[in-house]
């Protein structure tokens, strides 16, 4: 079994977003997938309950508030949607149980400035292991001042900016249907699926 945790303290990062996504790839490869939902609102439980039998099967947990994680042992891929506001003694232990650690963050001064005391916390948490983190910049084109100004903000921290993704409809109306861009017809979200390239060979790595 490996693990990722999506974690961002800030509210609408894209941390379901990502969180379903993963999910939804893991389980088109073929994999057996748990996705678990640390979150009070169980946004990423909900977007299951619209997902078509005919898909690939994802498993659900709610994980709530307790104080270890216990992760299902016989699933190749658990996926961690982390609520807003997780930190504390709580996240430390979380980020040493996964494997991978995926930040997303958007390039905005609201954003950034919102994570800057979490990128802190978790920076000696990962001393000597920096390919445990990674951020995904969100709602971004990399050719922009706004990814340059993250890019800039980011290099304090040492942790890699692993991929970007764009800013498309396509996310919230597959999300709709308890879907993911991975889920046929995939061919309309190749774009897409390009930019998720390098985050997933990272996150296999």
């Amino acid at each position: 079994m490996r693990s990722v945790l999506v974690v961002n303290p800030k509210g609408g990062a894209g941390k379901s977003t990502l969180a379903t996504n993963l999910s939804g790839y893991f389980a088109n490869q073929g994999k057996t997938v748990t996705l678990c939902d640390l979150d009070r609102q169980q946004s990423a439980l909900r977007w299951m309950a619209f997902r078509n039998g005919e898909l690939a099967p994802i498993s659900g947990q709610f994980v709530g508030s307790q104080i270890t994680l216990n992760l299902p042992a016989d699933q190749d891929w658990v996926v961690l949607d982390a609520p807003a506001g997780l930190q504390g003694y709580k996240l430390m232990d979380y980020i040493r149980v996964v494997d991978k650690v995926v930040v997303p963050l958007a390039p905005s001064v609201f954003d950034m400035a919102a994570t800057e005391d979490f990128l802190n916390s978790i920076r000696g948490e990962i001393r000597g292991g920096r390919e445990k983190v990674g951020i995904v910049a969100m709602r971004v084109d990399p050719r922009t001042k706004a990814a340059g100004m993250l890019s800039e903000f980011i290099k304090y921290f040492d942790i890699p900016i692993i991929t970007y993704l764009r800013n498309t409809q396509n996310y919230i109306n597959t999300a709709t249907a308890g879907a993911t861009i991975f889920d046929p017809p995939r061919a309309k979200f190749r774009r897409d699926i390009e930019q998720w390239g390098p985050l997933i060979e990272w996150i296999e790595s």
